[in-house]
Order: C-alpha cells, then structure tokens, then sequence
C-alpha cells in the first residue's frame, strides 16, 4: 500500500467526521467499550439477558488487535454511533464488520459514513484488502448506504443467517441477509468514500431496456413479473429487483405481508446471485440493478 493511498484514505476519514460533526476514534478502554454496548443495545433494544454484544466479547476481540471505534459528537462529546469488526482467515486479508449503528440523535448527519471510511483507512493501513459484512437486502436505506454511498458489492445471498431475531428491528422475524465485500483499494469505494458515488437511475435502465422482475403491485403486495423458478435466468442483461418502502414499519403493522416480501425477495434475488448474477446498483426509489451474463456494467 502506497504512501499516497494511505494518507488519501485517511484525508477522506478526517474530512468525513469534520462534516457529519464528530471524532471518530479507536475504543479501548472497559468504560468505553461498555457505553459501546450500551449504544447497541439503545437501538436494537434486545430482549432481556440477550445483549446486542457482550462486553466481555468486545473487550477480548479489541485486546486480540480487532476493530472497535465510536463516533463522538464534537460539541458535546456524547457518543453517537459505534462499530465493531474481527478479522478473517489470514490468507483472505479480510475484516468482517460485525455490527454498526448510530443512535437516533445521531441520525441525518452521515455519522454511519464517518464511522465506515474511518474503518476503511484504519485497514488499509494494516494491509487488508476487503472489509465484509451483512445487512437486510429488504431496508431500503440500508441497501443505498452500502452500495451506492460506499460502493460495496453483493457476493452472496444469505438465508435466515443469525435465525429468528426478536428485536425492535428485526421483529421476530427470520434473518435473510446479503453478504457484501467493499473492495478497498477499488475505484468504487475510493471514489465513494470521496462522496463522489456510482448513481443508478431506474429509468435510465428502463430506457436501455432493464426488465422489472419482482415489483410492488400497488396495494403493498410483492408480484414476481418474471418466471425464475429453480434459478433460470431471463433472456435479459439487466433486471430490476424492487424492495418496499419501509420493511421495519410494515413488520410491526402488517407482519404477514412482510413476511411475503421476504420470502419473494429470497426466491427472486438469492437464486440470481447464485447463478452468477450481479448487483452492481441500487436505486433509491427501491431497486436492485442486477447485470448477468458480460453485461457486468
């Protein structure tokens, strides 16, 4: 890893936590880690005797060398937002983000931003290639923040991967996740972490004639528009896979109906990824860009 590189990503990092309006720093101490904990739990509001993480756990990974940080608000010093990352088998050069968060004051300000390119200058420093992590394919904000505003790409489609989560978030629900790698030293995350992200426009693939394969049918139902059954690709290179507005909402209100959407989702997307297929966009209107064949754009 080059000088230049190095002192760009951590240029970008500074720049980042300047403009969201914190400090962004390495957790260590018990007091720190625990109020860490005590964030996580703040969002996730765990059941009882369920921590979101366990102190005693975080404490071993951070002495064993692994990535702990919080985001500190640079007024008040109150903290806003944590993230915490192991690393992989060796040979992969590979850090897992095991879990990030901002709490609801922090919102709004692209604290989560400052904490991941923070996390991204952190590892190039150390030689690691990939940073990986999972998020809910069906939150519409989560699939923007990770693809389109750090340039992170799907790799695989992960069914019910933690089991049934009885959180304020998850709801009770089973726990479909796509993995993502961000590519560090990639165009796409350089030129993202320097917010300057690869936009996707539905209409613009509408226009060269990407095809719609799972939509909402305007009552808040999921419709399938194409026959995938058993993995088989369309004769198109691009689709569009569209997820609803607010799946958390629609898990307290109407879980049955959101329970459709997962499991659409799953049938659409999962066999898609596996064949080969790509997701190379996201739309903040709510659409997956998935490119197939040599059509990898």
């Amino acid at each position: 890893m080059t000088v230049d590189v190095l002192a760009d990503a951590d240029e970008v990092a500074a720049r980042a936590a300047k403009a969201a309006g914190v400090v962004v720093r390495e957790l260590e101490s018990l007091a720190e880690l625990e109020a860490m904990t005590a964030l996580f739990d703040e969002i996730w509001e765990p059941d009882a005797g369920n921590p979101s993480m366990r102190l005693d756990l975080l404490r071993a990974m951070t002495k064993a060398g692994n990535y702990a940080s919080g985001a500190y608000d640079a007024a008040s010093g109150v903290l806003l937002g944590a993230c915490v990352g192991f690393f992989g088998p060796p040979a992969r050069a590979e850090l897992h983000s095991h879990i990030a968060g901002v709490v609801p004051a922090g919102l709004g300000r692209s604290v989560g931003f400052a904490l991941k390119v923070h996390q991204r200058a952190w590892c190039l420093r150390r030689d690691v290639r990939v940073i990986a992590w999972t998020y809910d394919p069906l939150i519409r904000r989560n699939a923007y923040f990770n693809l389109v505003k750090l340039g992170a790409r799907p790799v695989e489609y992960l069914r019910n991967f933690y089991g049934v989560m009885d959180d304020m978030i998850n709801g009770g629900t089973e726990t479909d996740r796509m993995l993502v790698h961000w590519e560090l030293r990639s165009v796409a995350a350089s030129d993202a972490s320097a917010g300057k992200p690869g936009l996707a426009s539905f209409a613009d693939e509408r226009a060269r004639g990407a095809v719609v394969a799972l939509r909402d049918d305007g009552d808040g139902l999921p419709v399938p528009a194409l026959p995938l059954a058993g993995g088989t690709a369309p004769r198109t290179s691009r689709l569009l896979v569209g997820v609803p507005a607010d799946i958390e909402a629609m898990r307290l209100s109407d879980p049955a109906r959101a329970a459709a959407w997962r499991t659409a989702l799953r049938d659409v997307l999962s066999p898609l990824v596996a064949s080969g297929a790509r997701v190379t966009g996201f739309d903040r209107s709510g659409w997956y860009v998935v490119s197939m064949g040599r059509d990898q754009r």
